[in-house]
């Protein structure tokens, strides 16, 4: 079990206990975790997930908290978030140095300042670096892997540094997802400011117009399957505006389930089983989540077969 004094004599951040997930991801939805930890730097981490793993206690570490759908019950165990911490920056030696808790609007915005192109794509993605890394977050034709250099790790016991060419980037996966993440540096092209900045404006603009930017979600909820895009999937099957408790399907983007009313995680849940019974009855494909679950004890998902 863990001994809070015991973490107090290594541990220089924050710790709450009973944290109300549903105020540190971007659903707004989730009962509590039994241990919330916000370390103060590398450090930190780097210490308390050792502790943790040494006892063997359960443990997820998150960023922004977007990407996520939090049980109604909350997560037995342990949340390290980098929501507040990690967020170093520098530009050295002609390369974008971020620690993996910076929010990838801010890590735009750096980029810009220092004339480089390459990352405004990702300006309306509400992540950050670290769970951007791990997913391979992608958007407008670009992904974060592109102008990546090498990134930063702690991994069994050790902190490793892994050029792009030793990780393996796949659609919304990356072979980072048994790491911690510490940080990665960019080497990207130089640019004018006024021109970036103006195609990042852009971009932020068609975000606006084509997705729920005002209501509380997890971003995208499925993966494209194959050739098809599941928002388009779902609008052909006449889902948008679906609502279940508080949860409703996204009138503007087919693919973003929103929080409209308090919902609750089962809300949620039960809404994807629709979608997904109809996308299988209507086009006989099996539509699989992009989000991650926390706090499930059992696969909340129907089986199509």
């Amino acid at each position: 079990m863990i001994n809070i004094e015991e973490i107090k004599s290594f541990f220089r951040g924050k710790i709450f206990i009973q944290e109300p997930l549903s105020e540190h991801t971007t659903f707004k939805i989730g009962g509590v975790t039994d241990f919330y930890f916000e370390p103060q730097n590398k450090k930190d981490l780097i210490g308390l997930v050792d502790y943790l793993n040494r006892i063997k206690f359960q443990f997820i570490i998150i960023g922004n908290g977007s990407n996520l759908l939090v049980s109604d019950d909350g997560f037995r165990g342990a949340v390290i978030s980098l929501e507040n911490s990690l967020t170093s920056k520098q530009f050295t030696n002609n390369y974008i140095i971020s620690e993996a808790g910076l929010k990838l609007s801010a890590l735009v915005d750096f980029s810009i300042q220092n004339k480089k192109a390459g990352l405004e794509m990702l300006a309306g993605i509400p992540g950050s670096l670290g769970g951007a890394l791990i997913m391979n977050a992608s958007a407008y034709g670009g992904s974060i892997a592109d102008y990546l250099y090498d990134v930063e790790v702690y991994k069994n016991g050790e902190i490793k540094r892994y050029k792009k060419s030793e990780i393996d980037f796949s659609y919304r996966h990356s072979s980072l997802s048994d790491s911690v993440i510490l940080e990665a540096s960019f080497e990207l092209p130089d640019g004018d400011i006024e021109e970036i900045s103006e195609r990042k404006k852009t971009l932020l603009e068609q975000r606006r117009i084509n997705q729920p930017v005002n209501y509380p979600s997890a971003g995208c909820i499925f993966r494209n399957p194959g050739n098809y895009h599941s928002g388009v999937l779902i609008q052909e099957a006449d889902l948008k505006g679906t609502r279940i408790g508080g949860a409703e399907v996204s009138t503007l983007h087919g693919n973003f389930i929103i929080n409209v009313d308090n919902a609750k995680a089962k809300d949620v849940i039960e809404l994807i089983n629709v979608i997904r019974d109809r996308i299988k009855i209507k086009n006989d494909i099996d539509l699989d989540i992009e989000i991650k679950l926390i706090g499930f004890k059992d696969n909340p998902f129907k089986s199509n077969e």
